[in-house]
């Protein structure tokens, strides 16, 4: 990766002016996957849920990632994966993961690490001992960069979204 790319990039914390930006931003990030739900409107439910995350009570943080002053990447913050799954229950007690996106225009520039290691820092911050993330098979690439980051594969989940089963990362302090 080279050093004066990922040194353009800044991560900060989200500000009312840029949730609009940062809706427009998840859908086009996950966008590409609406191919991997076999029910439309499995599909449909899932976009929303996507669109209505910037105002989700429980969570804790939402950062942004920016090339100068162009968002090109996000990641929602949770105190424990039972806030980020309201709906589950979820029996991980540790800072949780959810939707981090980089737009499909600026993918391969690092700006997933740099906000990974904000996520770390997050943990950190809270004196935590690991922090986790769900993904599912269709994000394959993600999980390349999550193992390579150094997440390693954990629990087994016992719900499934559309006949995927979601696959739970954790990465240690």
């Amino acid at each position: 990766m080279n050093n004066h790319l990922t040194s353009q990039i800044s991560v900060e914390e989200l500000v009312e002016e840029e949730k609009e930006k940062v809706q427009t931003l998840l859908i086009d990030s996950y966008q590409q996957y609406e191919h991997s739900f076999s029910d439309p409107e499995f599909w449909r439910g899932y976009l929303d849920d996507i669109k209505s995350s910037l105002e989700n009570p429980f969570v804790d943080r939402i950062l942004v990632a920016k090339l100068g002053q162009e968002i090109v990447g996000t990641v929602q913050l949770f105190k424990t994966a039972e806030k980020a799954y309201k709906q589950m229950e979820v029996p991980i007690y540790a800072p949780f993961i959810r939707l981090l996106a980089v737009h499909p225009k600026a993918r391969g520039r690092g700006i997933a690490i740099e906000l990974l290691k904000a996520c770390v820092a997050y943990a950190k911050e809270i004196e935590a001992k690991s922090i986790y993330l769900f993904t599912g098979d269709e994000m394959a690439k993600a999980i390349r960069l999550y193992e390579w980051f150094g997440f390693k594969r954990d629990l087994p989940i016992g719900f499934v979204n559309d006949n995927n089963s979601p696959k739970c990362y954790r990465f240690d302090l």
